[in-house]
């Protein structure tokens, strides 16, 4: 990383946004991929300047993660917000909400009647919401006051945003990998996806990262069930020690992740949402597969043998990088290691 910030951008390229959570990921993706600095400036669209900054301030032994980068953000954020709390830094009006509180006002019904009594005063409101929140948080003993109390009653809406909010959280993300996952330093490291064809029907697709081997099944029903029903018989006939780790993307057949995880024995990750160069080795395999399936076509009219055939094909294909050894070879070594592999 540079010491020194330099500027490279034309002034209508540079954008003077803060650094986003999604700049965050795409920040970490291509800072692992080796991208020069101002390069990453210009596919961001920001500043030299800004780039370097945000790693500055989030970077821990010169390496960046866009979890650890947003918790920090974070931390900073909650920090700096907590000094312009009104409640806490305004005495007048901190007791003006805990004494109608204890005469039994809503939260609603003080903030809309401290705008009436002090229309032009900013000082003197607050927002409900701002009131709730110091009541759970700072004053517990005032919610004995409150006719509607916090996890009494199931809130009407917001139900399913909520449920998707707590799966995601349990995602392993694709930045808490082993080192050894993106350097490709063993056999047994995957990535996962389907290939959907015109007719709906899919094709579920594993790649293994430093070989390149290829396993392709068909979906009878593309659900996550019977994803995780092919996966689990496909890891079966793997041997324990040439798998470890899954990197699947986002799409909802990957639902049953952790029973997958369960019945394979193998630790699965996910990459961020729209960050498709996160998987690249099966992403390059997925085109290979292409070749003998393109877009469009109805994959339900595919026969087990015909993918079978295309499949040994691809994993019968010398690679350069391996020395012209191929995917198959490579992959059934016993040690799984080969001189020459990059």
């Amino acid at each position: 990383m540079n010491n020194e910030p330099t500027l490279s951008l034309k002034p209508e390229e540079m954008s003077y946004t803060h650094i986003t959570p999604s700049n965050q990921n795409e920040l970490s993706a291509l800072i692992r991929a080796g991208t020069k600095q101002k390069d990453i400036a210009r596919l961001l669209k920001k500043d030299r300047t800004t780039i370097w900054r945000e790693r500055k301030r989030n970077e821990e032994e010169e390496k960046y993660h866009a979890r650890k980068a947003k918790e920090k953000t974070t931390e900073r954020q909650v920090e700096a917000h907590a000094k312009q709390r009104k409640l806490e830094n305004n005495a007048w009006l901190r007791n003006y909400v805990i004494r109608k509180i204890k005469t039994r006002w809503s939260p609603e019904q003080i903030a809309g009647r401290l705008k009436l009594e002090h229309p032009n005063d900013k000082k003197k409101h607050v927002g409900k919401d701002s009131i709730y929140k110091y009541i759970y948080g700072e004053r517990k003993d005032l919610v004995k006051f409150l006719r509607c109390k916090k996890g009494n009653f199931r809130r009407r809406y917001g139900t399913r945003i909520r449920e998707k909010a707590r799966d995601e959280a349990k995602k392993k993300r694709i930045d808490t990998r082993p080192d050894i996952v993106l350097t490709k330093g063993r056999i047994g490291d995957f990535e996962g996806d389907t290939i959907v064809g015109s007719d709906k029907n899919h094709i579920l697709t594993h790649n293994e990262r430093k070989s390149g081997m290829l396993f392709a099944d068909k979906l009878e029903t593309p659900t996550a069930e019977e994803t995780r029903r092919v996966t689990v018989l496909l890891f079966r006939k793997i041997p324990r020690d040439k798998k470890y780790t899954i990197t699947y993307d986002n799409g909802v057949t990957f639902a049953f992740h952790a029973l997958t995880e369960e019945g394979t024995g193998m630790i699965i990750y996910f990459a961020y949402p729209y960050h498709s160069w996160e998987r690249g080795c099966n992403e390059n395999s997925n085109g290979l597969l292409r070749q003998y399936f393109p877009k469009r076509t109805p994959l339900g009219k595919v026969k087990k043998e015909e993918l079978k055939k295309a499949v040994r094909e691809i994993n019968g294909r010398p690679r350069k990088r391996h020395g012209y050894f191929t995917p198959y070879e490579i992959f059934n070594k016993k040690d799984g290691k080969n001189d020459t592999d990059d």
